[in-house]
């Protein structure tokens, strides 16, 4: 049984090799697969925490490989839809000259309700097994597109009413949305329901106008923790009423692509073995985002978003060696 049910987009990230320059530059591309919900998935797997994912992909062969990874890393693809006619989604993503990453366009200029995960069935989506999950995780950008959207409420009140903890991260990406102007109504809706939330600065600065945790808590008093990365300049979080922060680690970065991901996964991997009674020790909760920002900067290092992503065991080797050199950190 999954622990931790992560419903969204799957979809492939084509990455420029050419680091720092524009869309129309560009003069290759390297396909990795990707999507911030099957990120999560994979990583949780990869670190020891079953994990299943729900989500919908095109019959085609960029659909079939995408499911075989995931089957292949060992994700629960009970919930994996399969739509006859739209196509599974790639997304260009340039990248600065620091790694740092950008989601620039659709490939072939496809329209963005137009794909498969766009067409998420809620409906079809298998409640009694969802429910056996203890932790629900979602984005936002599938709050873009009226079935996908559908999708996520569905799946949020079964697991509320089985007394299910729901995870948001928030994962702003404009090229989503065709009108962005009613993404922050529904997104502080969707927080509303959430126990744990995972934001960026920049987004805590868009949609919350602070970045103030207490203030954001005050806001949402159904939240347990909040996380806020910052890449370089490490996260801060607000965990039951615990502020802190973990200052990032030095590392040599190659591709942020889903690091952020990964964090998530590290925190949500050590809430599943540790419980959430442990939240209310400061210092267990502030070990706890450090494990995660471990996760999230391994997954700088190499390229690609799921193919990067540690194991346990590299987790805890790199922490064991940052600890004698007394060090601290987190990716983006």
């Amino acid at each position: 049984m999954a622990s931790v049910c992560c419903l969204g987009e799957i979809l492939l990230d084509c990455i420029a090799d050419q680091a720092g320059l524009p869309l129309d530059r560009v003069e290759s591309w390297t396909s990795y697969p990707g999507g911030a919900p099957a990120n999560v998935a994979c990583a949780l797997v990869k670190l020891g925490t079953p994990a299943g994912f729900i989500g919908c992909v095109g019959q085609d062969d960029a659909g079939s490989l995408l499911v075989q990874l995931l089957d292949s890393i060992g994700v629960d693809t009970t919930a994996v839809q399969r739509h006859a006619t739209a196509p599974t989604r790639s997304v260009m993503v340039v990248r600065s000259q620091s790694g740092d990453r950008q989601f620039a366009a659709f490939r072939d200029n496809i329209d963005t309700s137009t794909f498969a995960d766009a067409q998420l069935n809620a409906t079809a989506i298998p409640l009694d097994w969802l429910t056996t999950a203890d932790y629900l995780v979602t984005g936002t950008l599938g709050l873009a597109e009226p079935n996908s959207a559908a999708a996520i409420i569905h799946a949020v009140e079964a697991m509320q009413q089985a007394n299910r903890r729901i995870f948001v991260d928030v994962n702003w990406r404009p090229v989503f949305w065709k009108d962005d102007s009613f993404a922050p109504t529904l997104i502080v809706d969707l927080i509303d329901r959430a126990d744990y939330l995972k934001l960026t600065d920049e987004e805590a600065d868009w949609l919350l106008q602070t970045q103030d945790l207490q203030v954001i808590a005050d806001r949402f008093p159904n939240l347990q923790a909040i996380l806020m990365t910052a890449g370089e300049k490490g996260c801060t979080y607000w965990i039951r009423g615990h502020a802190g922060q973990v200052p990032a680690f030095a590392i040599e970065v190659m591709d942020t692509t889903g690091a952020g991901d990964s964090f998530t996964a590290g925190f949500l991997h050590q809430l599943c073995q540790l419980g959430d009674a442990v939240l209310d020790n400061a210092e267990i909760a502030h070990q706890m985002v450090v494990y995660a920002s471990a996760v999230g900067a391994l997954t700088t290092t190499r390229a690609g978003a799921i193919a990067a992503q540690p194991t346990a065991a590299e987790v805890d080797a790199f922490l064991h060696l940052t600890e004698r050199m007394n060090g601290h950190g987190t990716g983006d």
